[in-house]
């Protein structure tokens, strides 16, 4: 018998029904740590066989957006080629998916998207291949973001956190129609001046418009030092609200001048993740031009005396009663430190706020 024929008959017999037995097994504490391992092992394996066959679908849908602009697809052959396109790849291929008149649609919005030129006159993509970090998230998610968002931030924003995070398409759409981007990002910044455009969205995302103080009630803030005491105070809930990864440095640290100057700023934090030291300024006051000077002065010692060599610039925080934009945008033109701005909400707004709402459903 030809070891051809061997290895046939050991495969017929390895495919014939047959008990399963442990006899002479001994499962002991190193074999249960082995299995868990090549279990872990296994579905690693699938996890990535999945990615990639999401990226390489994802990098051919890219390319078909690609082609129907560069072709000028509708220029050339009429406003009906993209469902003839559609047509024409379902009847070459009826087993596949994916090529209805409606996602070939999309292919190209998706692109374009992407593509088209902001207001600078720049792209944020600027490159005809798909960016690798988008075959990490599922065609449906890519649809939900162009669909609905507004910006092409926005869109980076979400992209960034289905990634990071793992949501799942739900959890998503319930984060865009909550306007998580329009709340957490959106503070008053000039980090598009004053940082390399490869942080400029990651670093807005620490900041908030508006943070949730309501631990603490108004009577308990009648000026700054109040606040900085009530936000120590609930250390805690304090960084729960900043958001993750902020890791708390200090209070009032002392910085001495060599001419005798002594200075105290008021809470310094550090982003794990981003690996940035974070300087904040409370104000229990409307934001005026010179809190921003004195916080650049703040940001401009830690980046000399905190910083190390592999972190990224720090970045201040002014938290203020209230803002007007446009003196915030004036003050921080010529600022050559990133800042941003933002407000806080104390009990009181909030309770007067869910007594109007109550009072406005009774009616």
């Amino acid at each position: 018998m030809t070891s051809n024929e061997e290895n046939k008959n050991i495969d017929m017999r390895e495919e014939s029904p047959s008990f399963v037995y442990r006899d002479g097994m001994i499962a002991d504490k190193e074999y249960v740590l082995w299995l868990t391992e090549v279990k872990k092992r296994f579905r690693q394996c699938q996890i990535k066989a999945s990615v990639r066959a999401n990226t390489s679908m994802l990098e051919f849908y890219w390319s078909i957006g690609r082609d129907l602009v560069a072709l000028r697809a509708e220029e050339h052959w009429g406003t009906g080629v993209v469902k003839q396109f559609a047509l024409d790849m379902r009847q070459t291929f009826p087993g596949a998916t994916g090529f209805s008149h409606t996602n070939v649609k999309y292919m190209k919005r998706w692109y374009l998207f992407y593509n088209e030129r902001n207001k600078k006159g720049q792209r944020v993509v600027d490159q005809s291949e798909m960016p690798e970090v988008f075959g990490q998230v599922p065609w449906g998610q890519h649809i939900d973001i162009i669909s609905k968002c507004e910006c092409l931030d926005e869109a980076l924003f979400y992209i960034k956190n289905v990634v990071e995070k793992g949501w799942s398409r739900p959890v998503l759409n319930s984060h865009i129609d909550a306007n998580l981007f329009q709340s957490q990002g959106s503070a008053i910044t000039n980090f598009e001046r004053t940082l390399p455009e490869s942080q400029t969205v990651s670093a807005r995302e620490l900041l908030k418009k508006e943070y949730d103080l309501s631990f603490i009630t108004v009577e308990e803030v009648k000026k700054e030092k109040d606040l900085e005491n009530a936000l120590t105070h609930n250390i805690t809930r304090f960084l729960l609200e900043l958001g993750k990864g902020f890791s708390y440095v200090g209070r009032q640290m002392e910085l001495q001048m060599p001419g005798g100057q002594t200075f105290f700023p008021d809470l310094v934090f550090y982003h794990i993740p981003q690996h940035r030291y974070i300087v904040i300024e409370l104000k229990a006051v409307k934001f005026m031009p010179e809190f921003a000077g004195k916080l650049n002065f703040y940001v401009t010692a830690a980046d000399k005396l905190l910083r190390g060599e592999a972190d990224n610039p720090t970045v201040g925080l002014l938290i203020c009663k209230s803002t007007d934009k446009t003196i915030v945008e004036w003050s921080l033109q010529d600022i050559q430190k990133p800042l941003g701005v933002a407000t806080y909400q104390l009990q009181e707004v909030v309770e007067r706020t869910i007594a109007e709402i109550e009072s406005s459903n009774v009616k």
